[in-house]
């Protein structure tokens, strides 16, 4: 495009006006990918390389130093075009301010102005964008927008109000549960609308004459694309009379690179959607019964829906010889496919199985039958990368494909992208089963993932009851105690200042009271008052615990015991957590929408919040299983070290023989202060602890610190020839292993960067140990549940955290059930090492843990 000002825009790490204004700002949004955040520092030296002003603000995001650039750029006669796929950018187009599509090998560069923005979203001017966005919300960015508010309504209320403001002050002209959803969403959607509006003030220096393009560092760019290896972009950017002779030629590239580009040019090839068939869209009962009969002698189908607002429109069917069927969702059409969706001899191949048994559960489907999710299958074999369909289908299909998963019409061009994508899935699967076989990573995927994914369906579906009351006098009593950390703070600081402000803490603690002679800056040049920053001041001023506090305590309120009860479902009056398969790349799931795993429990007031957890009535009890020292037991296993073998094989406390060991002391005569400084070396070593790390958990010198794990290596000799060994077999393959197998690719092990290379190194060591009592504990949920439906047992399994599980446990059951879980969780895989269970009940969580 040859523009003659060019700038690139980021976010930086720190919270944002809106994150203070609403906590819950993109809080669903998953961690940046360890590619990609590696990936960044060369980012950095791209730009510099190419003379490109890299811009970013401490408390703004890009889009609003964009919207903020695009404007004043705009009041200097320039034509400005801002590079993004997002559409909240579209609320600022103007006749000078466009949005920029950049094109790719399916579809070409889009440039939106004030007539397509307007087209686009059925309204009349620009700023009724913002009004559109709100309304609607954004589950990406995790803004709530009106309930029950999608695109067809939000426009049909632009049309008819104007704006939000309008449609607030209208509320009397709508009828039924629009109108209650609108009245009940008055708050959220006047916030919804300040967190979408991009600022476009921000106080940041723009020099547009910085910004004007320049050439770039020939000798840097050289250097960077030879350790990037940008063979490609090379030929593009430098002439070949350019090329330094140190550089190979295209000819001579390695024959890995060859490999590569021809395999991307065979696959770019398929699939043909123009060959593919499928049968109309009104197959009527007649059709969908012969089919079904079909079907019943089929060994696999490949399974999709098309899907409006949650609710199914149609089921997409797909055989092997990829033939594919639309049978829409009627009472007597799914009563006919049934007996092919339950029946449990055919295996069923989908994208997200869990989401497809949770829609088919709303129609009174019980899908059956093995499972092959390709999501999960890229998961096993790429850990660390993104699962979208869009990337596999780009990725290993050289095709771009955008899933467009809420699918708003039924017509024959939905159905036929529908089936494009079922056919997507279909090849997909046909790669990772073979990559799963190459890599060993199949038995992992058919015994434990697989039949995984139908007990967590059931554990979200069941869900947990939740104590309102108590959480709303807990809130109370937070308030409270926030409001008198707050005018501590106040007090000792000398004045009021905005606690949620990293600047103004920043500006109190080291231009006033002084605690740092040499503070620690961010990039930005700002004061850091990270929590890592504050706990190293611990010392220096009582504002310090006051604030940690005052921190630990907001978040406490915000997340969970002011946003709990929001999500009780109004149907069931229970909480449904959702289980991620897919997402921790150490093999553990995670959870959202609460994220269960994340509820604090090493302080009393976080751990409060497990009592607002409760059985579902007067017959049930709530029971909690945990694994004691899995990890440990794990590494005492891999490792073979007779010391720790023996404590655990003679129920010995492990943590008091690590005290008596390194401090050389009798078993007898272990203090408490001793067995703390050993627990904290035992889980320390499982991570890597270094001696400055274990210095600052436990409160010791780092000499101190130093000479404590010198000893605990002298004393458990073969767990240092373990680490060292793990280390050395990561080096040499770039993965580690699990006992069962599940793989952590380590390839930074080998970074020039000793940071890069540091952190790899401490993965090596947790990966396997980690990621084998996550495959333990998923093994033991399946054999439960299998035991549990096998009985026809009252008592439910409802969470998973980590090394623990919990249950509605009924009265009548109390003692088949403890044995059930005792017997499966000990005795699921020998390791060579007892696996232990403790087990606890109460009348709420907290209480049975």
């Amino acid at each position: 495009e040859k523009p003659t000002h060019l700038a690139v825009v980021f976010d930086t790490s720190k919270p944002t006006e809106r994150h203070v204004e609403f906590p819950q700002y993109k809080a669903n949004r998953e961690e940046m990918p360890n590619d990609l955040r590696n990936s960044l520092p060369y980012i950095d030296q791209l730009l510099e390389a190419f003379n490109i002003p890299k811009i970013f603000k401490d408390g703004f995001e890009a889009d609003d130093i964009i919207g903020t650039i695009a404007q004043v750029a705009e009041r200097d006669g320039f034509q400005v075009y801002m590079m993004t796929p997002d559409k909240d950018f579209a609320q600022l187009v103007s006749s000078n301010i466009f949005i920029y599509r950049p094109a790719s090998k399916w579809q070409p560069t889009t440039v939106l102005g004030v007539e397509e923005v307007l087209d686009r979203f059925k309204i009349k001017r620009i700023d009724q964008v913002i009004d559109f966005l709100a309304m609607m919300g954004d589950s990406a960015d995790n803004i709530p927008g009106i309930n029950g508010v999608g695109e067809k309504t939000a426009q049909k209320f632009i049309q008819e109000y104007d704006s939000i403001e309008g449609l607030f002050a209208n509320t009397n002209k709508l009828k039924g549960k629009i109108k209650d959803k609108v009245e009940a969403s008055k708050e959220m959607g006047l916030l919804s609308k300040k967190l979408v509006t991009i600022i476009t003030d921000v106080p940041v220096q723009i020099d547009l004459e910085e910004m004007r393009l320049k050439n770039k560092n020939d000798k840097k760019t050289i250097k960077l694309f030879e350790e990037l290896e940008f063979r490609n972009l090379y030929r593009r950017i430098f002439s070949a009379d350019s090329l330094p002779s140190e550089t190979p030629s295209p000819k001579k590239q390695t024959s890995k690179i060859q490999q590569t580009n021809q395999q991307m040019d065979l696959f770019a090839a398929e699939p043909k959607f123009q060959d593919l068939k499928h049968e109309s869209n009104n197959l009527n009962s007649e059709e969908v019964s012969r089919l079904s009969n079909q079907l019943i002698q089929e060994k696999e189908i490949v399974l999709n829906l098309l899907i409006s607002k949650e609710n199914i429109l149609g089921i997409i069917i797909t055989r092997k010889n990829k033939r594919s069927y639309y049978i829409k969702n009627t009472h007597k059409n799914i009563k006919l496919i049934r007996p092919v969706l339950e029946n449990p001899e055919i295996s069923k191949i989908a994208f997200d199985m869990k989401s497809i048994i949770k829609s088919l559960k709303k129609i009174n489907v019980d899908l059956r039958g093995k499972f092959f999710d390709v999501q999960i299958a890229h998961y096993l074999l790429q850990p660390e990368m993104r699962h979208s369909i869009d990337l596999l289908s780009e990725n290993y299909l050289g095709l771009n494909f955008s899933l467009y998963k809420f699918i708003l019409i039924e017509n024959d061009e939905t159905i036929s992208y529908a089936t494009q994508y079922s056919y997507i899935v279909l090849q997909l699967a046909d790669l990772f089963l073979i990559e799963l076989k190459k890599a060993k990573l199949y038995d992992l995927f058919v015994n434990v993932e697989m039949p995984l994914i139908s007990v967590l369906f059931k554990m979200e579906h069941e869900g947990i009851n939740l104590d309102i009351k108590m959480l709303k006098e807990y809130s109370k009593e937070l308030s409270v105690e926030l409001e008198a950390l707050q005018q501590n703070i106040y007090v000792l600081a000398g004045k009021e200042f905005n606690i949620s402000s990293p600047k103004q803490m920043g500006e109190v603690l080291f231009d006033e009271l002084k605690l740092s002679k040499k503070p620690k800056k961010t990039k930005s040049g700002q004061y850091s008052t990270s929590e890592e920053t504050l706990i190293s001041l611990k010392n220096s001023h009582l504002i310090i615990n006051d604030i940690l506090q005052f921190r630990g305590l907001k978040k406490l309120l915000s997340t969970y015991v002011n946003a709990l009860p929001d999500l009780v479902n109004p149907l069931t009056q229970r909480v449904h957590t959702t289980f991620n398969q897919s997402v921790a790349n150490t093999g553990r799931l995670s959870s959202i929408n609460p994220n269960i795993q994340n509820i604090p429990i090493r302080t009393k007031r976080g751990m409060r919040v497990r009592k607002a957890f409760i059985p579902r009535g007067e017959d049930y009890i709530i029971l909690a299983a945990d694994y004691s020292q899995i990890e440990l037991r794990i590494i005492a296993a891999l490792s073979k070290d007779q010391a720790m073998l023996d404590a655990f094989h003679n129920k010995i406390d492990i943590h008091t023989v690590t005290a008596s060991k390194v401090y050389k002391v009798d078993i007898t005569n272990v203090s408490r202060e001793m067995r703390s400084n050993a627990k904290a070396v035992n889980f320390g070593i499982i991570y890597g602890i270094s001696a400055f790390g274990l210095s600052q958990n436990i409160g010791i010198s780092r000499t101190e610190a130093k000479q404590i794990i010198d000893q605990y290596f002298e004393e458990f000799p073969e767990i240092k020839k373990y680490m060292d060994k793990i280390i050395t077999k990561a080096r040499s393959q770039e993965y580690v292993e699990t006992l069962m197998g599940r793989r952590r690719y380590l390839p930074e092990i080998n970074s020039k960067n000793a940071v890069v290379r540091s952190f790899a190194e401490r993965n090596a060591i947790n990966a396997p140990i980690q990621g084998s009592a996550a495959d333990i504990i998923k093994k033991a949920m399946i054999l439960i549940q299998n035991e549990i439906e096998l009985r026809n047992m009252k008592s439910r399994m409802l969470l998973q955290v980590h090394d623990e599980l919990v249950f509605d446990m009924h009265q009548d059951e109390r003692q088949e059930l403890k044995e059930i879980v005792v017997d499966r969780m000990e005795n699921v895989i020998n390791i060579g090492v007892p696996l232990t269970v403790e087990l606890g009940e109460g009348v709420n969580w907290l209480t049975a843990h």
